[in-house]
Parts: structure tokens; C-alpha cells; sequence
């Protein structure tokens, strides 16, 4: 896809091009005239979109079953219920609010997706990844390193037990610090097929100054990225519940965030 200059040399298409281009395949492939309701990748105020989104269109394979020989696997051992507690991964308390994030995992018409691999990633109580990119100067907490792993059951659920994160700033614009959040990764039933998102907690005041969330410009589908309190999962002296229910495909699917 490019296109001839006065000089006869190709020009590359520009990002609104080739996401029109990629919405126009995708519809397609599925036989339906429904746009696409995710966010555009080019969204400007969210500034190093423009640096980690693709800038070409999708390569085509001839032979999946090759791209998956060289694909992700679980790891050397398999999941165990002790990956899906981030709080008792190293000997010692991790500091911070203990809560309990649990939900389903659901396709379209509402069914459930079984033995579906979900992973997290999330800063500490401070705000904070142990991660040596992030020089963010809160303190790191030794007994917490912030991932974790599961498999859904047979009805699609999944449940963590972690620590809230805080949250922190970043340089995307002045005064800006990213609301709370915890991110998650799904694949489906091929290593290509995944779903990266991020989960949000009620009532955070930094929503309407995150662009991230912000570049999500339906309510409703924003307001799905919002785990709902519920007290009836939280457990007595010990985590607060919260419950975020994850809908791979559909009109009310969750907010997938593509090439960021």
C-alpha cells in the first residue's frame, strides 16, 4: 500500500490510512459493515503512541502452525495455583492494600472461554515496576515483584490475590500520572491470538487527565476497563474484592490496546 509521488517515488500512507485500510480487511474477513470501536493508534495526546503503534499494514503467513513453533510458551514448569497469589512469591509481607481481583472470561454470546492462559503485570503501592527502565524514584518493595499467571476454569473464571498499585507519573505530558491500574495479557486458543489490556479502579480522580484511558471516546466501553467493588468477595481481615469480567469479541468486547 503506497502511493506515487510527483517524482514517481513511492510515499509511505499515513497512519489514518493504513488504520482505514486495516478496519476495511478486517470487515472483510468477517463479512460485516461494523467499524471498529478501539481507539486509533495515532491518538495524539497520548504522545509515544505514535513511536509504538505500527506504522505498516499486517504481514500475511502462509503457514501459522510455523509462526507458533517459534512462539511463547508457559515456561519451563506449568501454572500453579501459587502463580495466580502475587503476594506470596518471596518470604517476606509485600507492603500495601491486599485485594483479591477476580472475574470471567466470556465471548460474545456470553459463553465461557476455558483453560484460557491470563497474565498481570502492575507497579507496587508506590507506583513503582521492578523494572530497571523504571527510574521513577518511589521505593521498590522487595517481596513484591508484580506478575502473575493463571488458567481460567471451566466457567471462564480467573481470581489473584495482589496488592493495589499507586500510581505514578510519567513524562507524557505536565503533571501527568497514570491512574491505578493493572495490566493483563489473554491468549487465545494460538499464541497470535492475544488480548492486552489494562483494568482500572473505581472512583480514581486521575480518569479524565489519563489520555491512555481518555483515547477509549465510549463511555460505555471506557466505563467496562472499571472493576466494580464487591464487598461479598472480600475477605474478612485479609483483601478487599474486586471483580472485572473480560469479553473477548462482540459489540461490548473489552478495550484491546493495540501496538502500545
Amino acid at each position: 500500500m503506497s502511493y506515487p509521488s510527483p517524482k514517481g517515488e513511492p510515499v509511505l500512507p499515513t497512519q489514518q490510512e493504513i488504520s482505514d485500510e486495516i478496519a476495511q480487511q478486517s470487515r472483510a474477513r468477517t463479512g460485516t459493515s461494523e467499524p471498529r470501536h478501539h481507539p486509533d493508534r495515532g491518538y495524539v495526546p497520548y504522545r509515544s503512541a505514535a513511536l509504538r503503534h505500527p506504522h505498516r499494514l499486517p504481514v500475511t503467513v502462509d503457514d501459522p502452525e510455523a509462526v507458533e513453533l517459534s512462539g511463547p510458551a508457559f515456561g519451563t514448569t506449568d501454572v500453579t495455583d501459587l502463580d495466580a497469589d502475587l503476594t506470596r512469591h518471596h518470604h517476606g509481607e509485600p507492603i500495601g492494600e491486599r485485594i483479591t481481583v477476580t472475574g470471567r472470561v466470556l465471548d460474545r454470546d456470553g459463553r465461557p472461554v476455558r483453560g484460557q492462559l491470563v497474565e498481570i503485570w502492575q507497579a507496587n503501592a508506590a507506583g513503582r515496576y521492578a523494572h530497571r527502565r523504571d527510574q521513577h524514584p518511589a521505593p521498590l518493595d522487595p517481596n513484591f515483584t508484580g506478575a502473575g499467571r493463571c488458567l481460567t476454569g471451566d466457567d471462564g473464571s480467573y481470581s489473584f490475590t495482589t496488592i493495589k498499585p499507586g500510581a505514578y507519573p510519567w513524562r507524557n505530558h505536565t503533571g501527568a500520572w497514570r491512574p491505578a491500574h493493572i495490566h493483563f495479557s489473554l491468549f487465545g486458543t494460538a499464541f497470535t491470538q492475544r488480548l492486552v489490556t489494562q483494568m482500572y479502579f473505581p472512583g480514581d480522580p486521575l480518569f479524565p487527565y489519563d489520555p491512555i484511558l481518555q483515547s477509549v471516546t465510549d463511555p460505555a466501553a471506557r466505563a467496562r476497563l472499571v472493576a466494580a467493588y464487591d464487598h461479598d468477595l472480600s475477605t474478612p481481615e485479609w483483601s478487599l474484592g474486586h471483580r472485572w469480567d473480560i469479553v473477548l469479541d462482540g459489540p461490548t468486547a473489552t478495550w484491546i490496546e493495540e501496538g502500545r
